[in-house]
């Protein structure tokens, strides 16, 4: 599936941003995971990552992975933006990835509807065997 990008404009510059939709598991079964990758200067400039767990519960309909809408609207993006930039992402830099993980950021980046997790880091690895 081809990811859309979007822009998203934010102190006096254009970011670029995409998200894609997974799923992962959890202690209440699978759940909604959403991985936001934002560039600031090019897609050869240091990329911004952050993965979302929606907070969505169980409805009668089944598993919030299968029925939940989540997605992030640019409000989020943009407060993950302003933490990141807070904490020393420096987008202009070129190459490699700065990470937003739950251990790290989870409570000090609150986003209605969303937590940050590591759970989809987590998986990914267990899968590559690293």
């Amino acid at each position: 599936m081809r990811s859309r990008l979007r822009r998203l404009y934010a102190h006096d510059r254009q970011f670029t941003w995409t998200a894609k939709i997974t799923q992962v598991r959890t202690g209440q079964g699978l759940r909604r995971c959403i991985r936001v990758r934002v560039w600031g200067a090019g897609k050869n400039s240091r990329a911004l990552q952050v993965d979302l767990l929606s907070t969505a519960l169980r409805s009668a309909w089944g598993d919030p992975a299968v029925t939940d809408g989540a997605y992030p609207e640019p409000k989020h993006v943009r407060a993950v933006l302003d933490h990141a930039l807070a904490h020393g992402w420096q987008p202009d830099e070129v190459g490699g990835t700065f990470l937003l993980t739950g251990a790290g950021h989870a409570e000090a980046l609150p986003l209605l509807g969303f937590v940050v997790t590591d759970l989809l880091l987590l998986a990914e690895r267990d899968t590559s065997g690293g």
